[in-house]
């Protein structure tokens, strides 16, 4: 493979291109740790006056486009997008900062940089980063300066936020020690890529592997992507390889609008495809190098298979971020093995009630065994994992796999812990999210009880925010009890209810817990109005009462 690099300023890459990111790629996805390594780059090019290198771009031409009396080369980033799309939010921040207290000498500067992010037909942008950016957040930005108030709903579109007021901030930081125009001069001038502009699309997708073999870091995902692409170019006559293009991209659309939900949902996706697709029985999940492999092998050369593995991928990426994104289930997904298995049951497309039994008994068992066992993420991961691939390979049926879940927790018996007080008495500190999913089906069962349904809207609230703003000390926190923390003296709240109630007395507080509809909190509100008092009995109780619960629904 013939590559003919280009080593280019940022002044020259930017200059006469149109930049845009296809929504078969994945999102923006840098972190203040990575925007923090480019500044600081700036900051040392600027005291050197050094040229300083930053990273390699590579981009698939698309043509020229006119705009008024200019003409620009309009290409797809294929590698890059994230050096570029931060440095062009950078230069839009320095000018607002120019709008502030524009000088005649300053006014050139700002009307170079407003002319390059925005070309002459107003409406065209120098890069167009529309995929998975729901809101628009990046195009609104380089368009008016400003940040959308609504919180972001996407991890996409926080880490697009987030990158502003990063940006924002280095800029407000560098007026203090140098000039606007020293900032800009810098970056222009001082900072430099090596750039590649491919014509042949067919090339495009080598180009990663031959990059990632010269020290380019490609994330395993982008790469079996890209190898799944090039295998249709390679392998896939003209005839059928348009159609399987336009699927491979939807499909791959699908893929990244989910990884641009989560950032970390692609190693892991990936990872359980390549488990699943193995030859043979495993012990553990495979690396993403590994998986990786696997699923090249296993797309081959033809069509279908090709199209069929990256659909394979997108499956689960989809299951995947349904499960992680379910708060109810938070405290039982910590593990990882955990999720593999749910991930699992899901692929078998079970009838809907099906799932649900077989679900809620790898929910009950793995909570048993991770949340109230206290196991650690070392266990029992090889059964877990050898489970999860039989399911597959073997077919099992409902009932094979729900008698393969039940001997996962069959040396996990509770009954130790539930006559052990002492092991319930610290449930806040670095149990949280285990306490709120124990107290929600402690509350589940209490409204069975009394032949109510459960206050969802309520819960809504408490599952939205961390679970340390919603757990209620009944005896505060300030009063510093020997009992604080224990079980029977936490309930839950929304999160503003329970924040405006600290350092209340339980006397003084107990009318406040009639009111929100949860029974757990409800019951306690009714104790103390009753007795008049909350101590170390009413806590006991409490916790024992809990226990009993804890014993019917995760008993061996």
């Amino acid at each position: 493979m013939q590559l003919s690099p280009l080593h280019l300023s940022v002044a020259s890459l930017l200059s006469g291109r149109l930049f845009n990111i296809p929504d078969y790629q994945r999102a923006y996805s840098w972190q203040s740790r990575q925007r923090s390594d480019l500044f600081k780059d700036i900051r040392e090019a600027r005291i050197s006056g050094r040229e300083h290198f930053m990273s390699t771009v590579v981009a698939l031409a698309r043509g020229k486009k006119v705009i008024s009396a200019d003409e620009f080369q309009s290409v797809d980033i294929v590698d890059g997008q994230q050096r570029i799309t931060t440095i062009i939010i950078l230069l839009k921040a320095i000018e607002k900062k120019l709008n502030e207290n524009t000088s005649r000498d300053d006014e050139k500067v700002k009307r170079d940089l407003n002319d390059l992010l925005v070309k002459g037909d107003d409406h065209s942008l120098v890069l167009l980063q529309t995929n998975h950016d729901s809101s628009n957040v990046f195009t609104k930005y380089l368009r008016g300066g400003g940040i959308e108030s609504q919180p972001a709903t996407t991890a996409a579109e926080k880490n697009i936020i987030d990158a502003i007021i990063d940006c924002e901030n280095f800029v407000d930081a560098w007026v203090s020690q140098y000039t606007l125009i020293e900032l800009v001069g810098t970056i222009r001038n001082k900072l430099s890529v090596i750039y590649h502009q491919i014509d042949d699309e067919a090339t495009v997708y080598r180009v990663f592997e031959v990059l990632n073999s010269r020290g380019l870091d490609v994330k395993w995902i982008d790469k079996t992507k890209s190898q799944l692409m090039a295998s249709i170019f390679e392998h896939v006559e003209d005839g059928a390889r348009d159609n399987g293009l336009r699927e491979m991209r939807s499909t791959w659309r699908n893929i990244y609008h989910h990884l641009g939900l989560e950032h970390a949902l692609g190693g892991e996706a990936l990872r359980f495809a390549g488990t699943l697709a193995l030859p043979s029985r495993p012990n553990r999940i495979v690396s993403e190098e590994t998986a990786s492999g696997e699923l090249i092998e296993k797309g081959g050369q033809e069509l279908k298979t090709i199209i069929h593995t990256a659909e394979w991928l997108s499956e689960i990426v989809t299951l995947l971020s349904r499960l992680r994104s379910d708060p109810r289930r938070a405290a039982v997904t910590k593990i990882l093995h955990a999720r593999f298995l749910a991930v699992s049951i899901m692929l078998r497309k079970f009838e809907k009630e099906r799932e649900y039994r077989l679900l809620m008994a790898w929910e009950k068992v793995s909570f048993r065994i991770y949340g109230l066992g206290g196991a650690d993420t070392r266990t029992k991961v090889g059964e877990y994992v050898r489970l999860s691939y039989d399911i597959h390979s073997e077919n099992l049926s409902e009932s094979l796999i729900l008698s393969r879940i039940d001997e996962l927790g069959s040396d996990y018996d509770i009954g130790p812990l539930l006559k052990d007080q002492d092991y319930w008495g610290d449930c806040y500190n670095g149990w949280t999210e285990e306490l709120r999913y124990l107290l929600f089906r402690y509350d589940e069962h209490l409204a069975a009880d009394s032949g109510e349904k459960i206050n969802l809207s309520q819960w809504k609230k408490i599952w939205a925010d961390d679970p340390a703003k919603s757990i209620e000390h009944i005896s505060p926190q300030s009063a510093d009890t020997d009992y604080t923390h224990h079980l029977g003296n936490l309930t839950m709240l929304p999160p503003g209810v329970n924040s405006s109630l600290k350092d209340i007395p339980p006397t003084e507080k107990a009318e406040k817990y009639l009111k929100h509809g949860l029974r757990g909190t409800l019951a306690v509100g009714g104790t103390i109005i009753e007795g008049k008092k909350w101590g170390k009995k009413q806590v006991r109780d409490r916790a024992n009462s809990i226990l009993d619960f804890i014993k019917e629904e995760w008993g061996s």
